[in-house]
């Protein structure tokens, strides 16, 4: 008896590192995510179709993700960088051998070696050097659910404008139809960062944002631009307020909890993570409401922990240690607690039992989990867990591999099958009404990690470019400008959207690379400013002087993203 589905969400984002550095933080982000995870997966999802077995994973793709992947710089990019790793191990092989190394060592030299090899040519042959093309030919087959996600990941409980917020999702939209040839679904939230509709203020002391304005909620905002569902975090859901329930099939009758007529109506406000409810910001439903897929905490923690989780295991490859030339790794996790001296060789035989026994024992929780709320309540589970893909391949190695053989033991599980988000959403159709709080998937729930005092000064950047650029809006008729005025003001709204993203307030957070994010940040916040001094300097003219124009050129150059902008999508969602 099938008591439930298994939802399995893989958030995949990076941020612009294009014509951005190289190494350690730059591009070689993305051909470690490329080859690490991004074609480990596909091989598993291909993989297991011919066996029969359909993956039913959901993923999303950040479109800034996409517009680099996609990218013609990308490709040679990607091939030099495997021919670069394929010449480090050939030179860690003669090295080693040189030294006397053990010759188990020397045999891991070869591993990679071959393993590059095989990157490079799945990328080339078996690909045809798109990933994109690679995912949405599984989801035209119907084996996979890609959603989207904020255009350059920007945090949209904090921009300043609700126009900032419209425009990371009706880009999103815009770009995912390029990629993908139909609409999006579903959505994640950047950081599962969630506002509901109220008189909002910023944190921060900068006019006019610090004064009380209503805001729209953001499930009001994604289900303006069709979006059904996104994706949020179970502490959310526990602090959640029943709202009502909508009584028809296509949920246009809404019913409010204080409402004579709704304890005639069969309703269950659990509160649980196995559940789907529509998400909204009051009972004025009529603004827009979105499904809410919750994150079950303690199963993803299974998963999600470095030291109690499955990726801890002794037998995997460490991430951490790494040849000091090369940047290959050559150890097991050996102890998690153990320093880098202690780690001992890896052994590539030595992990499939591991994780047969995890894959197991992780099916074996959500079946009971599952069954025992099926027993209770009599109704058919949700249980999602989502994950950032880097997760599987690139921080855990084996990681594809235990995606590979969870989803083959949940084919042949009595009791779950996966589904993809879309499948359980039809399945489930949700018509239970829920007010979510504010909040996010960080630290404690909150903001903390994305507004704190080592990264505050970005926001004061960050609103005062989006008050300079509303003003610009404010004064001028913008389908009306000339050719020159489009071309710079769409340069300009590319510079904001990617000062907007998370990415830099949270590398600066974890101090992981810290001046790196510093740096991007203020050199986007630059050109912005730029950008708009060229647009007030030509705001009367047809052609610019010779430098400023090789600025504008090598702006467009340097950071390309979105050719399908139109200044129109900076624009009030509900007006």
């Amino acid at each position: 008896m099938n008591t439930g589905n298994y939802v399995l969400i893989l958030h995949t984002h990076l941020p612009w590192v294009l014509h951005h550095g190289k190494s350690p933080h730059g591009v070689d982000w993305l051909n470690e995510a490329v080859a690490e995870c991004y074609i480990p997966l596909l091989n598993v999802f291909n993989d297991l179709i011919a066996e029969g077995i359909s993956p039913n994973v959901t993923l999303d793709i950040s479109p800034v993700l996409c517009e680099q992947l996609e990218h013609p710089d990308f490709k040679k990019i990607f091939i030099d960088y495997c021919d670069e790793k394929i010449a480090a191990a050939q030179k860690d092989k003669i090295e080693f051998t040189s030294r006397g190394y053990d010759a188990h060592h020397i045999w891991l030299t070869q591993f990679w070696e071959e393993w590059f090899k095989e990157r490079k040519k799945e990328f080339i042959d078996k690909y045809d050097m798109s990933i994109i093309k690679g995912l949405k030919k599984l989801q035209d087959d119907g084996h996979i659910e890609v959603m989207t996600c904020g255009a350059t990941h920007g945090y949209f409980p904090m921009l300043g404008f609700d126009r900032s917020v419209n425009l990371q999702v009706k880009a999103a939209v815009e770009n995912y139809k390029k990629h993908f040839g139909r609409t999006p679904r579903g959505t994640w939230l950047p950081e599962c960062a969630y506002r509901p509709a109220y008189e909002w203020q910023s944190y921060i002391p900068v006019a006019p944002f610090n004064e009380k304005k209503l805001r729209a909620g953001v499930e009001q905002i994604i289900a303006l631009h069709g979006i059904k569902y996104f994706v949020t975090d179970e502490n959310l859901l526990l602090r959640s307020v029943p709202l009502g329930k909508f009584t028809d099939k296509d949920n246009g009758v809404f019913v409010p909890v204080n409402s004579p007529s709704f304890h005639h109506t069969p309703w269950n406000f659990d509160k649980s993570s196995l559940r789907l409810y529509e998400a909204s910001s009051g009972v004025e439903t009529k603004y827009g409401t979105a499904a809410a897929f919750v994150r079950h905490q303690d199963i993803s923690m299974q998963v999600w922990s470095g030291e109690v989780g499955y990726p801890g295991q002794p037998d995997y490859l460490d991430f951490h240690k790494k040849h000091v030339d090369s940047g290959l790794r050559y150890w097991r996790v050996t102890d998690t607690k153990a320093d880098m001296m202690y780690k001992t060789l890896y052994h590539t035989d030595w992990t499939f039992d591991k994780i047969d026994l995890q894959t197991n024992h992780f099916i074996h929780h959500i079946e009971n989990t599952l069954n025992y709320y099926n027993n209770i309540t009599g109704m058919f589970g949700t249980l999602c867990t989502p994950f950032d893909t880097e997760l599987f391949g690139h921080w855990w190695f084996e990681g594809p591999l235990f995606i590979k053989s969870l989803l083959k033991g949940l084919h042949n599980s009595p009791y779950t099958k996966a589904a993809t988000a879309w499948e359980q959403y039809n399945k489930i159709n949700p018509t239970e009404v829920i007010k979510l709080p504010e909040g996010s998937w960080g630290e404690g729930n909150s903001h903390e990690v994305w507004s704190n005092e080592d990264n505050n000064w970005t926001w004061e950047a960050i609103y005062n470019n989006e008050l300079r650029l509303s003003k610009i809006y404010e004064t001028n008729s913008i389908p009306d400008l000339g050719a020159l005025q489009r071309r710079i003001l769409t340069q300009a709204l590319r510079e904001l959207m990617l000062l907007h993203s998370s990415d830099w307030q949270f590398l600066i957070y974890t101090r992981s690379a810290q001046d790196y994010a510093e740096q991007r940040f203020l050199y986007h916040h630059s050109d912005f400013n730029k950008l708009c001094d060229f647009f007030e300097k030509y705001a009367d003219k047809s052609e610019m002087e010779t430098n400023d124009e090789l600025y504008l050129h090598e702006s467009e150059e340097r950071n390309s993203i979105f050719p399908e902008l139109n200044p129109e999508w900076w624009a009030e969602p509900f007006s």
